[in-house]
């Protein structure tokens, strides 16, 4: 199926890795031309490479920094001479209790997690409608849907946007000039966060990250976690011309673990 991206720009944030990594792969291979940020230039420049090798007709641009901060935003979006499509991720913030959280944390939490996603939207939103055309994928998570208690700071900044989005989304100034914005919300998936929240439960518990993460990986219906080649895919058919007429959706995706209906 050609998703009728050829030549289109896209600004893709924390990409070196992950999930972020998986939808740059997806849309480099659907002819996108990319920017891809990250604070690790390093891995940020080995990612870019590959994405170059996967698909030499792109252009490939990168921008070290932090989305979070003005200025990492703004560097990120002059890099980027028209942007189509936006993919909007953070990393999460880190588990806890909440007697335990300052105003900091809730302050860094939804600033990174909500804040940052609705100022880059109203950067190009409406520039997109102008040109009729626009896809914006907001990476949020499957707490969103099935709050886990430990992550309240992740819990109520991710669905805070979810909030704004929905409204956003069904503007008739934005929806009516074939510009679409959905949320992908990932389950468990093969990543370095999960790993390294392994390594945390790791030192508490005695047991083996390997372990820990075989026991996540038991829990869905599918038995394994997601990979961020799947992710992307699904991520890059929601930026393709044929979801036109898919917004304001919160697209699950955990190998069937959530137990509703609806």
């Amino acid at each position: 199926m050609d998703f009728g991206l050829q030549g289109r720009w896209a600004l893709v944030c924390a990409a070196s890795k992950g999930l972020g990594k998986g939808c740059a792969k997806a849309l480099v291979g659907e002819g996108v031309n990319v920017v891809i940020t990250a604070r690790g230039a390093a891995a940020l420049e080995a990612t870019a490479a590959e994405l170059r090798a996967l698909n030499p007709a792109v252009q490939v641009r990168t921008v070290a920094g932090d989305i979070t901060s003005a200025e990492g935003r703004a560097a990120a979006l002059a890099a980027c001479p028209q942007v189509d499509i936006l993919v909007n991720n953070a990393g999460g913030p880190p588990p806890g209790d909440f007697r335990d959280w300052t105003r900091d944390d809730w302050i860094k939490a939804v600033d990174a997690n909500m804040l940052t996603p609705i100022e880059l939207i109203k950067a190009v939103v409406d520039g997109m409608a102008e040109r009729g055309f626009g896809r914006i994928v907001n990476i949020t998570s499957g707490a969103v849907k099935a709050p886990i208690d430990v992550l309240g700071l992740s819990n109520g900044a991710r669905s805070g946007l979810t909030g704004f989005i929905a409204g956003l989304s069904r503007q008739v100034r934005v929806a009516s000039r074939n510009v679409t914005i959905n949320n992908l919300l990932p389950g468990v998936f093969d990543t370095d966060r999960v790993r390294s929240m392994a390594a945390a439960t790791s030192k508490k518990t005695g047991q083996s990250v390997d372990e820990i993460v075989a026991a996540r990986a038991a829990v869905p219906p599918a038995r394994r976690l997601g990979n961020s080649d799947e992710f992307g895919a699904t991520c890059a058919f929601l930026c393709s011309v044929h979801a036109g007429y898919i917004t304001g959706q919160n697209m699950l995706i955990d190998g069937g673990n959530y137990p509703g209906t609806f």
